[in-house]
């Protein structure tokens, strides 16, 4: 891609007279000097006071006049002099335009009002075009600002620092980094690469498209960069997860060059401590934030608020948040997610509900708490929030809308929401990958993971589990086989213990357990307890009591407070008639106080969002008649009636 600038001169239209009027008339040279200072008012009631017609210098007057009520933020004077000007005439001045436009883009929030002054300007220059793309990318709207670039240099207007500039960022939002690297060549061919702003631009564009290298590269070139160009490398760095050379760069900005970092630098240097866990460094700039006087910055807050929740320390978190004198939807949604990676799932819903606005982020991390309360009647009135409030069509929240009913065993309303989605992620496919296989649908699960492949969508380390858990949950072997060699040959997926975890329960549910030791000795994770623990469920069928024998060994050795290990081995013993090991296996587990751990039962109430029974705390009489207990058995409703229920339990022999 290569760009061509051919340059245009456009000759201004004031009016002749400028030039030929060394000394304007008194009101007028009065008008142009309260402009100056400020005083719109002042200037207005002078103008009030002069005959239109013998204002010599209208282009001069009305575009100082357009400039000042910009600078004063007054829009209704603005839309005033807009009316003055058509009547005279001066809508073809390219002084006036320019003045007219600056004037919509910085007070009216609508950007397609202020593209209709900008198509009815009878002469467009880089000024112009410079305040539309400018515009567009305030405006969130970098897309079309690239196209109007693009239009501009069509019409051989020559962009100039500030177009090159306003470019470069909007091609860091949509990630286009091959006009990103042309316009570097730009301003290097052009001599802007002296201007700390282009360079910060740059920098940002090579970080936001994940070349960390690059943006350093760039960075170490510049001379003498200021505060802002070393925030610039710290976020591209950060935003690369390359968090300790962003510690590093921050340590050196301040006792190499001895500047002062601001509120955006602590928010980036902040989240690097926080995905570092480093719990001590935080504290540290925590201090430092208070001793340069940030305290009050709701930027610099809201991310100490995410670093101690990142760090594990969820009672500072909260400390942070309680104090802080301004809170925007950026806190609340940090302290939600503090709350929400803690496991803390009911603190969630109810700091949501104390919430006054609540933005998109908020939504996805509230559906997260409700998915990991398996709380689907809340999740349901979130979704309902969401749309009243939002809208649609977000994919972030739509993904955890996704994930939210898979977990909840409501697997048609989760495909529902994936058919209906226009735009799908990783985390999209993934959430309904791992919803069909934790709801008994392998073969689905497969379908869907087939459909992600051929549309391009590359599968990640969670994707396989997903995959692996389906073909081990409906028991296909080879299916597994071949996407556990998929993973590894074609995709370069290093397999973890969750993928290991999944081939031994599928190859223990087929009753292949030498396989699966063997799998599990030729693996890099072969003394992680968890992989022998599945491959010892599987074992509770096992005909061959002397592998079952040697797997519970095995267990035992490696996490010796494991009660199943100790129950099994003592089963086995008992199954052959050696009593007297099964005694001595009990006795060890005596010795060693392995107690085994008592039942839970979730419930969801009115009341409580979740509630655990505890099997363990209650005593049950040895003998006890259950049909008589079952059959009066009176079952609570979430709505407070009772029903009863009928219920016939099989009791086994020795319970």
């Amino acid at each position: 891609m290569k760009l061509f600038f051919f340059k245009r001169h456009c000759s201004s239209l004031i009016s002749s007279n400028l030039h030929k009027t060394q000394n304007p008339p008194p009101k007028q040279s009065q008008i142009l000097h309260l402009c100056k200072f400020g005083f719109l008012f002042d200037a207005i009631r002078i103008l009030n006071s002069i005959n239109p017609s013998e204002i010599t210098l209208k282009p001069l007057v009305y575009a100082s006049l357009l400039q000042t009520c910009t600078k004063a933020v007054s829009l209704s004077h603005g839309l005033q002099i807009h009316a003055h000007v058509i009547k005279s005439g001066l809508e073809t001045d390219r002084f006036v335009g320019n003045s007219l436009l600056s004037l919509y883009f910085k007070l009216i929030p609508d950007v397609s009002e202020t593209r209709k002054v900008f198509d009815a300007l009878y002469f467009r220059d880089v000024i112009s075009c410079t305040s539309m793309i400018t515009g567009y990318v305030r405006a969130g709207k970098p897309v079309t600002s690239v196209g109007l670039f693009w239009e501009m240099v069509s019409f051989g207007i020559e962009p100039n620092d500030f177009t090159v500039s306003a470019v470069v960022k909007a091609c860091s939002q949509v990630g286009y980094y091959r006009l990103g690297r042309c316009l570097h060549g730009v301003v290097v061919s052009r001599g802007f690469d002296s201007n700390p702003v282009i360079i910060t631009a740059l920098i940002d564009m090579y970080g936001r498209n994940h070349r960390a290298g690059d943006a350093r590269q760039l960075f170490d070139e510049m001379i003498e960069p200021g505060a802002i160009c070393w925030t610039s490398v710290i976020s591209a760095l950060t935003r690369n997860d390359l968090f300790r050379e962003a510690l590093g760069y921050f340590y050196l900005m301040q006792r190499c060059h001895g500047l002062f970092p601001d509120g955006f630098t602590f928010g980036t240097v902040l989240t690097a401590c926080g995905n570092l866990g480093r719990l001590r460094q935080g504290r540290e700039m925590h201090a430092k934030v208070v001793t340069y006087g940030l305290c009050g910055n709701v930027v610099v807050e809201s991310s100490l608020v995410d670093m101690y929740g990142k760090c594990g320390s969820v009672d500072d978190s909260w400390r942070v948040f309680d104090r802080m004198p301004v809170k925007n939807s950026v806190s609340w949604s940090a302290l939600l997610g503090v709350y929400c990676q803690a496991g803390e799932f009911e603190s969630v819903i109810k700091h949501f509900r104390e919430m006054e606005e609540a933005d998109l982020y908020c939504f996805g991390t509230v559906l997260r708490a409700c998915a990991g309360l398996a709380a689907v009647q809340h999740g349901k009135e979130v979704h309902c929030q969401y749309v009243r409030r939002c809208g649609w069509r977000d994919v972030i929240v739509e993904s955890a809308l996704v994930n939210l009913y898979a977990k909840c065993g409501c697997i048609d309303f989760a495909r529902s929401v994936f058919t209906q989605m226009l735009v799908r992620n990783l985390i999209t496919w993934n959430s309904m990958i791992c919803g069909f296989a934790q709801n008994g649908q392998g073969e689905e699960a497969l379908r869907i993971f087939d459909e992600m492949i051929k549309e391009g969508m590359k599968p990640d380390y969670i994707s396989f589990i997903g995959v692996l858990f389906a073909c081990s949950h409906a028991g296909l072997v080879d299916q597994g086989r071949r996407n556990f060699i998929l993973m590894t040959k074609e995709y370069g997926i290093k397999p973890g213990i969750e993928h290991y975890c999944c081939m031994v329960d599928l190859l223990g549910r087929a009753g292949l357990l030498e396989e699966a030791e063997n799998l599990i000795e030729s693996a890099e994770c072969r003394n992680d307890s968890s992989l022998w623990a599945v491959l010892l469920g599987a074992s509770t069928t096992c005909t061959n009591s002397a592998t079952a024998e040697r797997i519970a060994k095995k267990m035992i050795k490696l996490e010796p407070d494991y009660h199943l290990s100790y129950v099994l081995l003592a089963n086995v013993y008992r199954s052959v008639g050696r009593w007297d090991d099964a005694m001595e296996i009990a006795k060890l587990m005596q010795d060693r106080g392995v107690k085994k751990t008592p039942a839970k039962s979730w419930i969801e109430s009115n009341s409580r969002l979740g509630s655990h029974l505890h099997v363990g705390d209650v005593h049950i009489p040895r003998k006890i008649d259950f049909n008589a207990v079952w059959g009066h058995c009176v079952k609570t409703r979430i709505d407070g009636s009772e029903s009863k229920v009928e219920y016939q339990p099989m009791l086994e022999a020795g319970v």
